[in-house]
C-alpha cells in the first residue's frame, strides 16, 4: 500500500514532512521548542487534526533517541512535582479538543506560547542567575511547577504543542543545558506514551497514521545525531536565546496560521 497515496501527498509534501521528521530529532537532542516548526509543517501539509495524531508517534520516537542520550542527566524530583499537575492538563486538553475548531485551538496555544515566553525573558532578567533547579522546593517553586504543568499537559494534548511552555518552565527554573535535555527527555517520552490512548480514543491514531508514522520515523535519526553532534557546540546563554526564539516563531506561526 503507497502511503503517500493513501493520505494524498505530493512528493513536495512528503518532503516537507521527512524535513519536520528532522527537525523532530533535532530538537529533541538540542534545541527542545524547536519541533514548534514541525507542528505547523505537519499541519500545513495534513488536515489540521489529524496531523497531531501523526505527528505523536514522530515525537514518540525522538523522545527515545533523546532518553537514551541524555537519561544520566534527568533531574527526578522535578519531574515527579509535575506529573500530577501534567495529567489534570491533558484531562482538560482532551475534553477542550471535544468541542474545539482548529482556529480555536491555534489561537489558544500561541497566545499561551508568546505569554510564556514574555514572562521567562522578564523572569530571567531579574531572578539570580546562580538559581539552582531545586528551588522549586520551595512554595512558589511548586506553585510555578503546577501552573506550569496544567498549560503543559494541555498544550501537548490538543497541539503536541507542550515543549516550548515546558522549555520555558525548565529556563525559569535555572536548569543547566545538560540537565534541561535529560529531565525534558524522560518528561516527553513519558508523556507522549500516556497521550497515546487518548488520541486514539479521538480517531487521531489509527492505521493510516501509523503508516505514515513508520515512513517518516526514520528520518528522525540523523536529525536526532545532528543535534546530539551541535549541542556541546552551543554555549549555554545560546541554547537558552535559541530556546526562547524557537517558542516565539511557533507562537507567532500558530496564531498567523
Amino acid at each position: 500500500m503507497n502511503t503517500m497515496t493513501l493520505w494524498h501527498i505530493s512528493g513536495w509534501g512528503f518532503a516537507a514532512l521527512a524535513c519536520a521528521a528532522l527537525l523532530v530529532g533535532f530538537s529533541k537532542t538540542a534545541v527542545s521548542g524547536a519541533n514548534t516548526v514541525s507542528l505547523a509543517i505537519f499541519a500545513a501539509v495534513l488536515p489540521a487534526r489529524a496531523s497531531t495524531g501523526v505527528l505523536l508517534p514522530v515525537l514518540i520516537a525522538g523522545d527515545v533517541l533523546a532518553v537514551l542520550t541524555y537519561r544520566r542527566h534527568a533531574h527526578w524530583p522535578t519531574l515527579w512535582r509535575l506529573f500530577p499537575a501534567v495529567a489534570a492538563g491533558v484531562v482538560v486538553g482532551t475534553l477542550f479538543l471535544v468541542w474545539a475548531d482548529d482556529a480555536v485551538v491555534r489561537t489558544s496555544i500561541g497566545a499561551i506560547l508568546l505569554l510564556m515566553a514574555a514572562v521567562t525573558v522578564w523572569r530571567r532578567r531579574t531572578a539570580d542567575r546562580d538559581e539552582e533547579p531545586d528551588a522549586v522546593t520551595t512554595r512558589s517553586g511548586r506553585i510555578k511547577a503546577r501552573s506550569y504543568g496544567v498549560l503543559g499537559g494541555f498544550t501537548t494534548m490538543v497541539a503536541n504543542a507542550g515543549g516550548p511552555v515546558m522549555s520555558m518552565y525548565l529556563l525559569s527554573a535555572g536548569f543547566r543545558k545538560l540537565g534541561f535535555l535529560g529531565t525534558s527527555a524522560f518528561f516527553f517520552l513519558i508523556v507522549n506514551v500516556s497521550k497515546v490512548p487518548f488520541s486514539a480514543g479521538l480517531g487521531l491514531i489509527d492505521g493510516r497514521s501509523l503508516l505514515l508514522d513508520a515512513a517518516l520515523a526514520v528520518f528522525v535519526v540523523p536529525g536526532a545525531l545532528f543535534g546530539r553532534w551541535a549541542v556541546h557546540r552551543i554555549n549555554q546563554r545560546l541554547f537558552e536565546q535559541l530556546v526562547i526564539a524557537a517558542t516565539v516563531v511557533g507562537g507567532v506561526q500558530l496564531l498567523l496560521r
